[in-house]
């Protein structure tokens, strides 16, 4: 099957450009698998994380905080409100984020707080678990990348 066009930009980058066979993407009401030649889609994403499947191999894993998907003429396109590749991702400032973040949520000053902190918990759950999906990954062969 051939592939299919996969764009994850933010306000700042592109963060991801390259033909891939599979996505799976947060949804609102759960995960979006998308392979190439799906029909036409547009949806919100949560905050969570990304896999891109190319050559039959699981390639890259993202951390994104939320925004737009958009399927059209085998092309998927990703407005981010901030997305980071798992090597980009410091592990020791994502674990004192959610610390941070479990703290707020434990004080509970008001609802709008309460909002936020879990929002921030949120993301710094998909982080971590992007970085410890990179991490348990297997090393390829010397000379192979």
């Amino acid at each position: 099957m051939a592939p299919m066009r996969l764009e994850i930009i933010t306000a700042e980058r592109v963060v991801y450009s390259d033909d891939v066979d599979l996505l799976v993407a947060p949804g609102m009401e759960g995960e979006l698998g998308i392979l190439p030649h799906h029909a036409p889609l547009m949806t919100m994403i949560a905050p969570g994380e990304i896999t891109v499947r190319k050559e039959g191999e699981e390639d890259s894993y993202l951390a994104i905080s939320g925004g737009f998907l958009e399927v059209m003429a085998n092309h998927v396109t990703i407005l981010a409100d901030a997305a980071e590749r798992s090597d980009e991702i410091d592990e020791a400032r994502v674990r004192e984020a959610l610390r941070r973040a479990e703290e707020r949520i434990n004080m509970r000053a008001s609802d709008m707080d309460l909002q936020r902190a879990v929002a921030a918990l949120q993301r710094s759950q998909a982080r971590l678990r992007v970085v410890q999906r990179r991490r348990a990954r297997p090393s390829p062969p010397p000379g192979q990348s």
